[in-house]
């Protein structure tokens, strides 16, 4: 029935994957129901409000890292500035930028990648993709997340055991801020999976424009009539 579904006249056309697609998203959520969800709703409930509030602040510090190089190169000289001075500020004031000194005194926090990179330039979507653990993508943004992942601090650790045991707390520390989102989403949604596929597609596509994104007549990448062949 999916498969059906997916190849049929209400398909989404940014979708040519969807069969495997929804068997990675399915596999996604048992991940996420049965390991992910409880770690998170344990770790909200029982960690001290201050040190997740530290970690939180210490892996957006990592972001704004990322954010500086993404502003650099899609051009944004004033964004760029401040994401760089909230990384000098929260590093060295912020004690690594577990304080947020930046926020309190108005430096503004800018979020980009290289997936946003590559759409400033020019680069197509290409075909939704769900990746197995990490969630949805696009052909685009999985290219842009393994050349951020280059630039991360927490994958330059040379001890395997702790960039492996900082990279799940940063996992965790990022689903327990979603933990109400996802409730909230499996409550107003009869397909979990379209749902999440139209929203991420919408929210990638304001990004990459600022927030005003131009009406959209096609899909973002074009596939060749098997007539013209």
């Amino acid at each position: 029935m999916v498969s059906a579904c997916a190849t049929g006249p209400n398909a989404n056309p940014k979708d040519p994957l969807e069969p495997m697609n929804r068997k990675i998203a399915s596999f996604n959520d048992s991940v996420d129901e049965n390991v992910t969800q409880p770690l998170a709703r344990g770790y909200r409930d029982y960690t001290p409000k201050p040190l997740q509030t530290g970690l939180h602040n210490f892996f957006n510090n990592l972001s704004d890292v990322r954010t500086t190089l993404n502003s650099g190169l899609q051009l944004k000289g004033k964004d760029t500035a401040e994401s760089f001075m909230r990384v000098v500020v929260n590093t060295v004031f912020g004690i690594y930028g577990v304080f947020d000194v930046a926020t309190e005194i108005k430096l503004q926090r800018h979020n980009e990648d290289f997936g946003q990179t590559l759409g400033f330039w020019g680069v197509g979507s290409g075909p939704y993709v769900v990746l197995p653990l990490f969630g949805p993508s696009t052909v685009r943004d999985t290219a842009g997340f393994m050349t951020d992942a280059t630039t991360d601090a927490v994958h330059g650790i040379s001890d395997v055991s702790i960039r492996n045991q900082t990279t799940a707390l940063r996992l965790v520390d990022k689903r327990a801020a979603l933990l109400d989102a996802g409730n909230l989403l499996e409550e107003a949604s009869l397909d979990k999976y379209s749902f999440t596929r139209d929203a991420f597609l919408q929210y990638r596509r304001s990004q990459i424009y600022d927030g005003n994104p131009p009406e959209e007549d096609e899909p973002d990448y074009s596939v060749e009539p098997e007539s013209a062949k």
